[in-house]
């Protein structure tokens, strides 16, 4: 049975792609650490579910170990679920200056933020090429296109995921597969407080919902759009960026980021 497989689908931006994901008749299976929130969802989901016949599935694992991937590659070929929409969107994020950072929290997030997602990539695409068939979301953010002191990790790795995004997109180019990056600037989730970002932060009270950005994700997966930057004022500022020196650049994030 064909699936969308939803990472960090506990809360926030998943939360909101399981539920529009449900809406649009999709199988789903959604994998976050906290097994009761995913328990609690499924609940929702299946009342919220027009058609009985669609299945929700849920997996509880924190895919910043290096096993965990694995472990939700076999349970689908155990279970004989075929994943056509993977969605990476599980990350988070920290604040402070890295020097005084802890070091096992800036390397989860690697494993989290990079590591999983391009491991999870590279297990499911070979079964949408066989079928010639498939769609890959990975979240992105407004981080993605700029320095970030004070959460420099995290914007490093936003980095990678756009870079990598865009890379894939071309290499299947024609294959039937689409590769989309979302990227949203701040949003109402837990984000800022998993990274214990300060009351002034520019995340510390956004206007954007997470259901909007899931909406217009959802819009441009299924358009096979390969960047969609979420906001009109969002695309503009980095317009803007592109004509400003990159350590003037920095200087301005730092700003904004205290």
């Amino acid at each position: 049975m064909n699936y969308t497989l939803i990472t960090g689908a506990s809360g926030g931006i998943g939360k909101e792609l399981a539920i529009i994901a449900i809406r649009e008749n999709r199988n789903v299976l959604l994998v976050a650490r906290d097994q009761k929130k995913l328990d609690v969802l499924k609940g929702q989901l299946l009342q919220q579910a027009q058609n009985d016949k669609l299945q929700v599935e849920v997996l509880a694992l924190d895919l910043s170990k290096t096993t965990s991937a694995k472990k939700l590659y076999e349970f689908c070929e155990k279970k004989k679920i075929f994943i056509d929409e993977l969605i990476n969107n599980a990350g988070f994020g920290d604040y402070g200056n890295f020097s005084d950072s802890d070091m096992r929290r800036q390397l989860q997030m690697i494993d989290l933020n990079i590591r999983a997602l391009t491991e999870l990539t590279h297990l499911f695409l070979p079964h949408m090429l066989k079928k010639k068939t498939g769609k890959i979301m990975n979240l992105g953010s407004v981080a993605s296109f700029l320095p970030g002191p004070l959460m420099s990790v995290y914007f490093a790795s936003k980095s990678y995921v756009l870079r990598f995004s865009e890379a894939l997109a071309e290499e299947l180019n024609g294959s039937g597969i689409t590769v989309t990056c979302l990227c949203p600037g701040s949003t109402k989730t837990e984000f800022g407080k998993s990274a214990q970002v300060s009351k002034t932060h520019s995340t510390a009270n956004p206007r954007t919902t997470a259901c909007e950005v899931a909406e217009f994700g959802w819009y441009h997966m299924q358009a096979g759009s390969r960047v969609a930057i979420y906001g009109r004022g969002n695309r503009i500022m980095l317009q803007l960026a592109k004509f400003i020196p990159r350590t003037l650049l920095a200087k301005l994030v730092k700003r904004i980021q205290r």
